[in-house]
């Protein structure tokens, strides 16, 4: 029955509406032919039902599918990414500092630092230049010391102003020397600096050697013993404590020179580790490229089964809630009006061609077989004989009369005949139809 009944079910696509756009309509009719137009509207309609249950069962399970397929594809993209980044986290854990990416840190920082010791080698200069100072002016308060403790008469009150000027100038004088031994360290002699410290330096020593030459005159002139000033043992304890206050800052200066020094080299050391780094970068490019190549694609990768995840998800969560692509039923199965078959006019149509030719070609052979002459015509044209006379056929009344009944009864059956087989073409079609 099944067998039979395919034989008999077609689906058909639907036809765009005429004068519309040619272009394919998304939708299907499901057609069967059978004797009971009942029961055929009942199978088209339990065939509808079939497609639709058919259609949401499959769209479920292929969403599932596909929701399951781009999970597994998610967490395949993601373990790769994950291995990725942990393989460029080691690489970066065992060449930090000598990354590619760092190689602008690096010169930034080497430069930074090699900054660092020209600022620190300036401390140092100047740490020693105030140093060579305080060592001058300490020799000086020494001297001035001895002197009092040697002579105390002769530092007198009126002496007093002169010695100190004196003590100025040769102050000035070493204090010069000095600055012009720390700047020939660095420089030549024709720099502007160091001619500068030596005008400069010159000019003190004259002005000293004025100051001295003043007191070798005055020293020439008889002077009155004079008893013992207050003023000589203040300045003494004044001196001692200038001396012992610049022997502190000389120690403190010693302490900061060496201070910077151990900066200096630590700098060093920092900037000589940089240096290395910078130099050693290109032998791990390569293989750093190559990571960073690679975690960039398996990064897309998981990107894109990220976004096609999402939308199965979103495929669905449609789908659960009956709100995606669905088979819908567009139009109801109708009851059939008209049969499909048999299509009479066009059996009428082919019986009465096929009737009229069998009838013609019948006569025609009845025709061709009867050898009989007819008339006088059909003798001349087939004897060429001369025609004396001839015999009409005699025929009496009951012969007419009989043959004419025979004419009339054939008719009235051929009719009879016509109008039994009509009727029941008639019958059997309203009797299909309802």
């Amino acid at each position: 029955v099944v067998e039979e009944m395919r034989k008999k079910i077609n689906i058909v696509p639907v036809a765009p509406a005429p004068g519309g756009a040619n272009r394919t309509v998304p939708a299907f009719g499901v057609q069967f032919s059978y004797e009971d137009r009942n029961k055929a509207q009942k199978v088209v309609q339990d065939l509808v039902g079939k497609f639709l249950d058919e259609s949401t069962r499959n769209r479920s399970s292929a969403a599932f599918q596909t929701t399951q397929f781009m999970q597994d594809e998610f967490d395949r993209a993601k373990k790769e990414l994950d291995d990725v980044e942990g393989h460029l986290a080691t690489f970066r854990q065992a060449n930090n500092g000598r990354l590619p990416d760092q190689a602008d840190a690096n010169m930034r920082q080497l430069a930074a630092l090699q900054n660092q010791a020209t600022m620190l080698e300036g401390a140092i200069n100047r740490a020693s230049q105030e140093k060579l100072q305080m060592e001058s002016n300490l020799r000086i308060y020494k001297q001035q010391l001895a002197m009092l403790k040697k002579d105390p008469d002769e530092a007198g009150v009126a002496a007093g102003p002169k010695n100190e000027k004196l003590a100025e100038a040769e102050r000035e004088v070493q204090n010069w020397e000095n600055q012009l031994a720390v700047i020939r360290q660095h420089y030549k002699d024709n720099f502007p600096d160091v001619q500068l410290a030596v005008g400069r330096l010159d000019a003190a020593k004259r002005k000293r050697d004025a100051l001295q030459k003043e007191e070798g005159e005055k020293k020439a002139d008889p002077v009155a013993p004079r008893p013992a000033n207050p003023q000589v043992a203040r300045e003494s304890r004044d001196l001692d404590a200038s001396v012992q206050r610049l022997q502190s800052a000389i120690e403190g200066k010693d302490l900061e020179i060496q201070q910077y020094n151990k900066d200096i080299q630590r700098t060093n050391t920092s900037a000589q580790a940089y240096q290395g780094r910078i130099e050693t970068v290109p032998l791990g490019e390569k293989q750093y490229g190559e990571l960073l190549r690679d975690r960039d694609i398996a990064k897309q990768k998981y990107v894109e089964r990220e976004e096609k995840l999402n939308r199965a998800r979103l495929a669905r969560e449609m789908e659960d809630r009956k709100q995606g692509e669905m088979l819908e039923q567009l139009d109801p199965a109708n009851l059939p009006m008209s049969p499909t078959e048999p299509k009479r006019p066009l059996v009428i149509s082919i019986g009465a061609a096929l009737g009229l030719v069998l009838g013609i070609v019948a006569a025609g052979a009845r025709e061709m077989k009867d050898s009989s002459l007819k008339n006088l015509k059909d003798v001349r044209a087939y004897t060429q004989m001369a025609i004396l006379g001839s015999i009409p056929l005699l025929e009496n009344d009951f012969v007419v009369r009989r043959r004419k009944r025979l004419a009339w009864l054939g008719w009235t059956t051929a009719c009879l005949a016509a109008v039994v087989i009509s009727s029941g073409s008639i019958v059997y079609y309203y009797v299909t139809k309802v």
